[in-house]
């Protein structure tokens, strides 16, 4: 029957039909290993003004963590080191990237040969997600928030005004091969090359700035020569806040009951970008960086015309 063979083929063609890119909108969250879940908490509650929107407790399979809000699409997840079964890379455990459909998303990512796994599956928070591993060995989990999940129902809670920021404005992580992970965050992704940086010194290209295709969110790529030791990676895998004005966030922080059990100095300084920035780091050495919208100038920063470290 000609006209069934005909539907057939018609059938086949658009199941073999190249998958569309859902909308990649964000940084959902940043997750770090956490050695002393109580000294974690003084950190980033009781010091940065965050407070706990929800707890999963270990299992067999996973450990327990903590997720710190940051805003209704933003957190921390805190892991206990102690009930995982691996350290991790440093400190860092996975970078997670908010889309508008998970499914599309994986089904896109292996139509252009990613390796996915075979569904996406309903997190302990509730939310649909699925995780990748990027050409760096950084495991990249996708996330779609559901309005029932965990997240969802926590919506209008757990927004102190003490939070020191409302937003998360990029995540850092280390990248070896500036090539390689371009292809995979820009040709794949569609991420946008917004800036790049060298440090003071330094005869290589530093920092590229890499923007979600459909927010304005972005990973900071840490380029390096000779990649960190694990227990020194905490400075490049960093999370950066936004502040309307950092000598004000240093005050509140200086007056905080909290800031007795934090040793290190609190200070503003202006970064390559021209921006003014201040750098805590955690119990564990994660790097969370606040940082200005704007340079001290209101002039953009020139980008470096230097090399790659290879």
């Amino acid at each position: 029957m000609k006209w069934l063979s005909s539907a057939v083929v018609a059938v086949g063609l658009i199941a073999q039909a190249p998958v569309e890119r859902p909308q990649l909108l964000g940084i959902a969250h940043l997750a770090v290993f956490v050695s002393n879940p109580g000294a974690a908490k003084g950190f980033y509650q009781e010091l940065l003004g965050f407070e706990e929107s929800l707890a999963v407790p270990a299992t067999a399979a996973s450990p327990a963590r903590t997720f710190v809000k940051i805003n209704e699409r933003q957190w921390i997840e805190l892991i206990d080191a102690a009930t995982a079964p691996t350290a991790g890379e440093g400190q860092l455990d996975h970078v997670a990237l908010a889309t508008a459909d998970a499914e599309r998303m994986r089904r896109y990512l292996a139509g252009r040969g990613v390796q996915v796994p075979e569904a996406t599956a309903i997190g302990p928070t509730g939310d649909r997600s699925f995780t990748v591993i990027d050409p760096d060995g950084h495991r990249v989990e996708f996330v779609e928030y559901q309005p029932d999940s965990r997240t969802g129902r926590a919506a209008g809670a757990h927004l102190p005004v003490t939070r020191i920021s409302d937003r998360a404005l990029h995540v850092g992580i280390l990248v070896g091969e500036l090539a390689r992970a371009t292809a995979f965050y820009r040709d794949i992704l569609g991420f946008e090359e917004i800036w790049r940086g060298s440090a003071a010194n330094s005869s290589t290209l530093s920092w590229v700035n890499m923007r979600v295709p459909d927010g304005t969110d972005y990973l900071e790529f840490m380029l390096y020569g000779e990649k960190p030791a694990p227990d020194r990676r905490g400075t490049a895998h960093h999370l950066c806040l936004l502040v309307p004005d950092a000598v004000k966030a240093v005050a509140a922080l200086e007056s905080r009951p909290a800031r007795k059990a934090y040793a290190r100095t609190i200070e503003v300084r202006t970064g390559i970008n021209r921006k003014r920035q201040v750098n805590l780091f955690d119990p564990d050495g994660t790097r969370v960086e606040l940082m200005e919208p704007n340079t001290v100038d209101g002039k953009p920063a020139p980008p470096s015309t230097l090399p790659p470290p290879r």
